[in-house]
């Protein structure tokens, strides 16, 4: 029997720590770290694009927003190798610390200011991630039996650790950039990606001094132990830079037919293996594979924050708060100081609306995802209909809790996809399954870095050009969190009683 059917079927009998296995803790830092480099240099991206290769003229908003969106795409999309690696190469633990060595390696190379290089570092960035990103997640499924009532919990757990990085790595990096090292005005982003790359390093220590607690989950599979394996995966990840090098620099309107292409390959692969494994298994997948399709649209617009929200900051929302102007970094923050804070509630919620059989089923959550994050989008057109200032400006406090409304979405949608996968997807392509999860996440991401360029045009952000693609952001999340709950039922049958 493979290392991971038996991860499955009886993870071994854990130390408990605050009513959880003690390893989710060990991971919980691990991501803690990597969120930390990933989130440093998300505000950062399109900013430092328009400024280095584009002369800081307003024309050059467009093509950052879709280099930022591709970017993130083929981050999230490289999860289905590293997914299957894992499942059948390396396993997870091997998996996860190449992963931190070859981002590191990215993270200090975008750095250079050079557009080739930098280039060539986001490429690096992708590889990496796809060994780490779908691999961390899936270990924390393996923590909990089948049956372990705890899983939802300990992925929110789980996802706050990915927020406590994601709220500080903005205001850390953003004073680095803009106090310290540079000025508001001419921010030093060498920094940011400098610090971004420390923290990766310290993600790969943390897990390669934890990893002896996860008990033997995440070896590599049976006869996979060779060193040389690592080795050749590692060729493998050089060759596959220059591919995604190419696939950036394609640009992303032909990037969105590729990941289309593995998007339909992926499915395929995984109804094969969920028809092998019974009806009941094909069904699960199936409806793993329709909420996939939501989660696009999610994503979507969910990930304006780093790319048109960071040009609506900077250009039409009112920062100024006396002699103090609210730095545009910080909002990065918010969206992970608003998870921080009502992840433990929602959590609750949960639990409370469960014990009396009233918790919504897992598609109707995805659909309650979709109307929130729709429900920052009238805020918006609101804002920018309504409440624009002589001086062209929309008030501060409604970005600010866009970020807070999507968030209340986001909790709704985001951890429970991370645990859906690990209960739906078939028991020997988990962490495939995983990879898929992230595929349409990054599909979501490239399509929002195509729907940015639209809200910025050519010629940069007006406030008439952010109500036009705003307005149509808010009527296509509400219609699809509405059809998401009509069907709900349809797709709860074929979960046969998954919740």
């Amino acid at each position: 029997m493979s290392t991971t059917a038996t991860d499955a079927a009886a993870p071994p009998n854990f130390p408990q720590r605050m009513g959880h296995p003690s390893p989710l803790w060990m991971l919980f830092m691990t991501e803690f770290w990597e969120r930390f480099a990933f989130y440093g240099i998300r505000w950062a991206l399109v900013l430092y694009i328009v400024a280095q290769f584009h002369g800081g003229d307003p024309s050059g908003e467009a093509p950052a927003n879709r280099t930022y969106g591709a970017y993130l795409a083929l981050v999230y999309a490289s999860a289905i190798f590293g997914g299957y690696i894992a499942d059948r190469v390396l396993g997870y633990q091997r998996s996860i610390l190449l992963g931190a060595v070859v981002m590191s390696a990215g993270l200090f190379l975008i750095a250079w200011p050079e557009s080739h290089i930098f280039e060539l570092g986001l490429a690096t960035i992708i590889c990496g991630n796809g060994l780490f990103k779908p691999n961390i997640s899936t270990m924390v499924g393996k923590l909990y039996g089948v049956g372990d009532g705890r899983r939802d919990a300990g992925f929110t757990i789980f996802y706050m650790g990915i927020n406590l990085g994601g709220f500080l790595s903005p205001i850390l990096t953003g004073i680095l950039a803009e106090q310290i090292f540079g000025t508001s005005v001419m921010p030093a982003y060498k920094m940011v990606f400098i610090a971004s790359g420390v923290g990766m390093l310290i993600s790969l220590l943390w897990f390669w001094f934890g990893r002896a607690q996860l008990e033997g989950i995440g070896r590599p599979p049976e006869g996979g132990a060779s060193r040389a394996r690592v080795l050749y995966v590692l060729v493998g990840v050089l060759a596959a830079i220059p591919v995604m090098y190419g696939l950036l620099a394609m640009g992303a309107g032909t990037l969105a037919w590729v990941l289309g292409i593995m998007f339909v390959g992926l499915c395929a692969l995984l109804l094969v293996e969920g028809v092998r494994e019974g009806a009941v298994q094909r069904d699960k997948t199936i409806a793993m594979l329709i909420i996939f399709a939501f989660n696009v649209l999610f994503w979507m617009f969910f990930e304006q924050a780093g790319s048109s929200f960071t040009f609506l900051a900077d250009k039409i929302v009112n920062r100024e708060f006396g002699d103090w102007t609210f730095p545009n970094a910080w909002f990065q923050s918010v969206n992970s100081l608003a998870i921080i804070a009502l992840a433990p509630i929602i959590a609750v919620i949960w639990v409370w609306m469960g014990k009396r059989n009233v918790e919504p089923s897992i598609p109707r959550k995805f659909g309650l995802g979709l109307i929130f994050n729709g429900l920052a989008f009238l805020l918006l057109m609101f804002a920018l209909s309504s409440l624009v200032s002589d001086a062209g400006k929309i008030p501060f406090w409604t970005l600010f809790m866009v970020y807070v409304i999507q968030s209340v979405g986001e909790l709704c949608l985001s951890p429970i996809g991370l645990s859906m996968v690990t209960k739906l997807a078939p028991l020997r392509l988990v962490g495939f399954g995983m990879g898929g999860w992230f595929l349409s996440t990054g599909i979501g991401n490239n399509l929002s870095g195509i729907f940015a360029g639209h809200v910025s045009g050519e010629g940069g952000m007006t406030v008439e050009s952010a109500l036009g693609g705003y307005t149509f952001g808010f009527w296509a999340l509400v219609g699809a969190g509405v059809l998401l709950f009509l069907v709900g039922p349809l797709i709860n049958r074929l979960m046969h009683g998954v919740r």
